[in-house]
């Protein structure tokens, strides 16, 4: 599909450049170089490069990688914060009193990304080869994971699922098996329905 130029507005590229300055740096401080591999944080990064280059490609992939993570991890905060009390899908550093209040806010970021990849994929185009750009990328993600950080992180749970070390499996065969789980979980429905509806 060809790109017209131009179709992202430039006060979103604008903000978006903006958020990226500030919670780019605290996160760093924070948590260090090595918290960029996480899937949803590389997001933040090539989010912002496709809202630039209005590149329907990495958009795509974007948004597969975001739409069921983002919309999970909303759902999850949202019920323990009003109902229960209690996250059970990896969202615990949330309410969690030792981390700063506003580097927690930080991570409201989750609840964001899925709405501006939605939006720019509508003035886009969806791209179906994003699906295998977010499934190479998601290999090498979880491969560097696994290679450049420990376990107290568990960085895509490289080490264990929603936070918790696994030894019942080899790790190759562990590794293996998210680098499919992740595709076949969270980025084959998003694509089959959006081509699904693109084509009805």
């Amino acid at each position: 599909m060809r790109i017209r130029r131009g179709t992202i507005p430039l006060w979103l590229k604008l903000a978006f450049t903006a958020w990226v300055l500030i919670w780019a740096p605290v996160y760093f401080l924070e948590y260090g170089p090595q918290n960029y591999l996480w899937l949803c944080n590389m997001a933040n990064f090539l989010i912002l490069i496709a809202l630039w280059r209005e590149n329907a490609l990495l958009m795509s992939a974007q948004l597969l990688s975001v739409l069921i993570v983002g919309t999970v991890w909303t759902l999850d905060v949202m019920t323990a914060f009003l109902i229960t009390g209690a996250p059970v899908l990896g969202t615990a550093y949330m309410f969690d009193a030792d981390i700063p209040l506003g580097i927690r806010m930080l991570s409201l970021y989750h609840s964001l990304l899925p709405a501006i990849a939605i939006y720019a994929v509508l003035r886009l185009g969806y791209d179906r080869r994003g699906l295998w750009f977010q499934v190479a990328l998601t290999a090498v993600a979880i491969l560097l994971s696994r290679l450049l950080t420990g376990v107290e992180a568990n960085i895509n749970w490289v080490y264990g699922p929603f936070g918790q070390p696994q030894d019942l499996l080899p790790t190759g065969v562990y590794l293996f098996l998210l680098m499919v789980i992740w595709p076949l979980a969270l980025y084959l429905p998003v694509h089959s329905a959006i081509l699904y509806f693109r084509n009805r």
